[in-house]
């Protein structure tokens, strides 16, 4: 009988030790997890692109009620995240002649004392040029590729570091506004912002994101890839997997100076740069009325900003300015 209970005594105490490790392991498995795994919804990603690109919003174009719709929409996104006004509101007013533009802005706070002075931001144009060749009785230009895809990029980003704040320096999501009318937006608040002082660190600008590259070893490029060891560092980042790389025409297109990383390179002379997945192959519906959700990649363009999350992290944390010009 001795023998019987002193058996059941260890077969219980096993028992407790093994539960009480199999839950401290998932637990830890978890925590593990939520720690490394970023996850974009791509359910969002598609609801967020369909909309911006809708024929609702009527190709979004400078000074007209649908790039009103589309900056609603931007910040109510900004408001459920969390993401507060950079300045008193999210707009940020400019004229282009008669014409009536906005850039809205919304910033993540850092949490360093110091290191809070210094900003990242991460941009895209939200508005399209409204209308384009007809085709089929379409004339509506929607502008899913250029570029509501960059734009939902931005989003999802904001709604990320706004519900994961130990970024150590401040963030600003911008979204610009008369791009297509030369980069008026971004000009604009280049300007302001040097004039008000910004120590600015990295402008990471976000343009066309919604297909694959072809035969690439990487997932996107970097416009002005040699003027800075963005791309370098960035990789190094995102630890070991080669998220950003050089594609010869973009240089051969000068597309450097073409999109609204470039006011803030000619302002502050900062690493301003733009991500990019068009690679002249893979989509041929640029300023086209077919230019529309149907035809781009939600999943790929989700997987694509939960591999931009850890560079950005690091970008955002590191004791020292690590990203720089080169000579």
């Amino acid at each position: 009988m001795r023998k019987i209970k002193i058996f059941n005594r260890i077969n219980g105490m096993l028992l407790v030790m093994f539960s009480v490790l199999a839950c401290s392991g998932q637990n830890s498995s978890t925590t593990e997890s939520e720690s490394v795994k970023i996850v974009v919804s791509k359910e969002e990603v598609r609801e967020d692109l369909t909309y911006l690109s809708s024929d609702e919003l009527m190709g979004r174009k400078t000074g007209t009620e649908g790039i009103e719709d589309a900056a609603k929409f931007i910040e109510e996104k900004f408001k459920e995240f969390g993401v507060k006004p950079y300045f008193e509101t999210y707009r940020d007013n400019f004229m282009v002649n008669d014409v009536q533009g906005f850039n809205i802005l919304g910033v993540v706070e850092g949490s360093d004392p110091e290191l809070k002075n210094e900003y990242i931001i991460i941009g895209a144009h939200y508005d399209h040029i409204g209308t384009a060749k007809e085709v089929e009785g379409d004339t509506i230009a929607n502008g899913a590729n250029d570029n509501a895809a960059g734009t939902v990029g931005v989003i999802h980003l904001a709604k990320h570091f706004s519900k994961n704040s130990d970024n150590k320096r401040s963030i600003i999501f911008a979204l610009f506004s008369g791009e297509e009318m030369g980069l008026r937006g971004s000009k604009h608040l280049a300007e302001k912002l040097k004039a008000d002082g910004l120590d600015l660190y990295v402008m990471f600008n976000l343009e066309m994101i919604g297909v694959p590259m072809k035969a690439k070893d990487y997932q996107a490029y970097l416009t002005g890839f040699e003027k800075s060891n963005l791309a370098e560092k960035f990789n190094t980042y995102s630890e070991g997997d080669k998220v950003l790389g050089f594609l010869p025409q973009a240089q051969q297109m000068s597309l450097f100076q073409r999109s609204d990383n470039y006011p803030f390179f000619q302002e502050f002379n900062v690493p301003s740069q733009t991500v990019s997945t068009f690679d002249f192959s893979n989509y041929p519906y640029y300023h086209h009325v077919d230019d529309e959700s149907q035809f781009l990649d939600p999943d790929f363009m989700a997987s694509l900003i939960e591999d931009l999350i850890p560079g950005l992290s690091k970008m955002a944390n590191t004791a020292e300015k690590e990203i720089k010009m080169k000579d």
